[in-house]
């Protein structure tokens, strides 16, 4: 295969590891980094990274990095909390023809849901049509943990009477952020922007609705519920301490309702310590994905995610790896299918071209 020239936007976690990973590829080349903030540009990629200077400096000019003519932007810019800031840097490569690949904006793993506001969707739509390109957006949950998962071993029944994707993780290494988000860390009286139903259906529950379309259902609604757990003792976290009397771990479901009962569910568990919330769903193993099919046959799936290099990352680290490098594997697919939104259903199967070496 000939080389695909990419341009990564993004130098955070995921970003980072994935320019690592793209300097030792064979069917990626790196050719340029964009960065949002100033005092990140101008600078050797590798040397910010605390790598081997590569020759590439870093910018935060949209213009110069679409001249380089990349085959894709593989795109890790911030949440859909900045939507405008996404929009504007990943419209201006989509209408210069060049294909998009995120982990951005996760109400787009199915821009079909309603919950997304017309000023998301229609420029991108827009700057696809003028330049004839793609724009693809995954995650690992919202994204393969819950979409691609699921609906592979879906596909090995003949009949399903429900389908639940659940995140089972460990969050006392992740430095993400998850007291706003999540409320971890913070008194119970606090509410968090994803316990607000709309929000976290809109933010994290785009693959019930993917999931209902594909199985050829409508789904006559989508519910949610919000579980706390409050620490009795103070728990130290990568990010410091959470003391006794604050949340410590949080549950909540996304619920795709069907014919009077719950076809579809999405289920996060995320807990500062193993043993908090011990009554709550775990995997067999620490840090898992799971999937649980109830139907003919009945399917139980667990994935995790693992550094085996002895660098002593955490689960979590493995899994944001992974999440970006699905966006990175699927720009050969992306830039073969016809111009407009692309989703997991839209794509063949991604193997992972070049990553046995």
């Amino acid at each position: 295969m000939t080389k695909k020239r990419i341009v990564v936007w993004g130098t955070g976690v995921v970003g980072s590891m994935v320019i690592a990973e793209i300097l030792d590829h064979p069917v990626f080349e790196l050719v340029g980094v964009g960065v949002s903030r100033e005092a990140r540009a101008g600078q050797d990629v590798g040397t910010l990274l605390g790598l081997e200077p590569v020759g590439i400096a870093t910018t935060t000019s949209v213009d110069d990095l679409i001249a380089l003519r990349p085959d894709a932007l593989v795109h890790y810019g911030p949440t859909a909390q900045r939507a405008d800031e996404n929009i504007r840097v990943m419209s201006a490569f989509l209408r210069a023809g060049i294909d998009v690949c995120s982990t951005a904006m996760t109400p787009w793993v199915w821009p079909q849901m309603k919950q997304n506001p017309a000023p998301w969707i229609d420029p991108i739509t827009e700057a696809c049509a003028a330049g004839g390109s793609s724009c693809f957006t995954t995650g690992i949950d919202p994204g393969f943990a819950n979409d691609l998962f699921p609906l592979t071993l879906m596909g090995l029944c003949g009949r399903v009477d429900s389908v639940r994707a659940s995140e089972l993780l460990d969050y006392t290494d992740y430095e993400g952020d998850y007291e706003d988000e999540m409320g971890i860390g913070r008194p119970p009286s606090f509410t968090p922007l994803l316990e607000i139903p709309d929000l976290l259906v809109m933010a994290w529950g785009a693959t019930v609705p993917m999931i209902a379309h594909a199985a050829g259902i409508e789904l006559d609604d989508i519910t949610t519920t919000w579980e706390k757990w409050v620490t009795p003792e103070n728990r130290k976290t990568a990010k410091g301490v959470i003391p006794a009397g604050n949340v410590a771990a949080i549950r909540f479901t996304i619920n795709g309702v069907y014919d009077g009962r719950e076809v579809i569910t999405l289920e996060h568990v995320n807990r500062i310590g193993l043993d908090a919330a011990p009554e709550w769903p775990a995997g067999s193993a620490d840090d898992v994905y799971r999937v649980d099919i109830s139907g003919s046959p009945s399917i139980s799936q667990e994935t995790a995610f693992r550094f085996t290099d002895g660098s002593g990352r955490s689960p979590a680290v493995a899994g944001c790896l992974a999440t970006g490098l699905r966006a990175l594997n699927a720009v050969p697919a992306v830039n073969d299918l016809p111009a407009g939104w692309v989703t997991a259903l839209d794509l063949p199967l991604v193997p992972g071209v070049g990553t046995i070496r």
